[in-house]
């Protein structure tokens, strides 16, 4: 399996990189646990201004709305309730949010630390189904003033989900530095299985011919301005959702 390494300043710029990685290196192979088969590389995605503008790509399958629901299960865990009730197996936020705090303290313990980990994944619960964690590992570090993530992921749906977990982590990032008091540093975000399904290969040639033919601005959006805007417009409705789920 190829190991590509992907750079640039912006999420944007880096992740239509690495979709075009994925297009012209990955190999299909048999993916038999979902009856389909994928193409997929081993990458590794660096950012290295992680809330550099334009922020966000036009090529994820959702909109502000999805993206800002997103936002909030990662941050707030506006989901995890289902996992209480067994619905599901686990959410990002549940296994994460209970280190935070140490990775803070730590930080604030040594700033030069190497100890600030985070591990989503739980050995003992992802063996006993068949839907295991694919983030597995977040390491902080400072350095240079700055916050810097390390990000690690056991497998990563390029075309359906590789932006808005990336996007989602930085907002996270950009809050755990808010509550150091430094700033945001670089992003990086490793995908031992990076890959797309079969049924999404179309997507996947239809957003590289895009990123191939046409700029950069006219395939991102500023976040800071319209876009956040029109997803904290969706915060109401989204809040109306959650209850209903909660209620039911």
């Amino acid at each position: 399996m190829d190991e590509i390494l992907i750079s640039g300043k912006t999420l944007p710029e880096a992740y239509h990189s690495a979709l075009v990685a994925l297009s012209e290196s990955g190999k299909e192979v048999p993916c038999p646990d979902y009856g389909t088969n994928q193409k997929e590389i081993s990458l590794t995605m660096i950012i290295s201004d992680s809330l550099g503008e334009p922020l966000i790509s036009r090529l994820f399958p959702g909109g502000h709305r999805a993206l800002e629901q997103y936002r909030q299960e990662i941050l707030f865990g506006i989901l995890d309730f289902e996992v209480a009730r067994g619905n599901w197996h686990y959410t990002y936020h549940d296994r994460i949010a209970a280190q935070i705090p140490q990775v803070i303290q730590e930080l604030r313990r040594n700033p030069y630390s190497r100890r600030a980990v985070i591990d989503a994944r739980r050995i003992d619960d992802d063996w006993a189904h068949d839907s295991p964690a694919c983030l597995q590992h977040l390491q902080y570090f400072i350095r240079g003033g700055k916050l810097h993530s390390r990000i690690l992921f056991r497998s990563n749906d390029a075309v359906k989900a590789t932006f808005m977990n990336a996007f989602a982590l930085i907002m996270l990032q950009s809050e755990i530095a808010g509550e150091l008091g430094v700033g945001v540093g670089s992003y990086s975000h490793r995908a031992n299985s990076f890959h797309v399904y079969q049924k999404d290969f179309d997507t996947l040639d239809v957003y590289c011919r895009k990123i191939k033919t046409m700029s950069l601005s006219s395939l991102t959006y500023e976040y800071e301005g319209d876009w956040k805007i029109l997803m904290e417009e969706e915060q109401p409705s989204i809040a109306a959702m959650t209850e209903e789920l909660r209620n039911r």
